[in-house]
């Protein structure tokens, strides 16, 4: 199946992603114009700490229009590594860092309109470092045991997808032999 790019334009450049319309040749000859976000992709962390508590981060979100249970996430900033924006994102949201953090797994948020591409990382040996938080965040910061976090993914307390997902496949790492949540 060929899809041909023909031509791109520009929509609106704003802070956090750009809009844009594409003109694409389809498999049948035919074209369609399609809207793109444009995004520099992001990191979700799943912080667990010592004792076998994850600590998450409860905000406002506009666009849902509530407040949200979360693991702490950002964008990526131009030239920052994900890992990098991992040890930022965790000392800005919830005054820590993680001597520790490795790598979980990584997908398209929604491929369907949106290039943001997120990077979901592990981390461990917790300690204070805190950054100043961006000035638009008012963050209360959560701990709760691993297992309850768990169990409320099948709650529906958690109404985005890369914490459900970060919580799952930490999980599976847990579960695989020499995995545990405390140490």
């Amino acid at each position: 199946m060929q899809f041909t790019p023909l031509q791109s334009e520009i929509l609106y450049r704003g802070r956090v992603f750009t809009l844009r319309q594409d003109t694409v040749r389809l498999p049948d000859g035919g074209s369609t114009q399609l809207d793109i976000l444009q995004h520099n992709g992001g990191v979700a962390v799943v912080p667990l700490d010592a004792d076998g508590n994850v600590w998450f981060v409860r905000q406002y979100r506009q666009a849902a229009g509530q407040l949200l249970l979360e693991i702490p996430a950002g964008t990526l900033e131009k030239g920052e590594s994900p890992e990098e924006n991992a040890h930022r994102e965790l000392q800005e949201e919830i005054g820590m860092n993680a001597r520790r953090i490795t790598p979980i797994g990584s997908c398209f948020l929604a491929p369907g309109y949106s290039t943001e591409y997120m990077h979901l990382f592990l981390a461990r040996d917790l300690f204070p470092a805190r950054l100043p938080a961006d000035e638009d965040e008012f963050i209360e910061v959560v701990r709760m045991p691993f297992e309850e976090a768990l169990a409320l993914i099948s709650e529906g307390a958690f109404q985005d997808a890369k914490t459900i997902l970060g919580l799952l496949w930490t999980q599976q790492i847990l579960s695989a032999p020499g995995g545990h949540v405390v140490e």
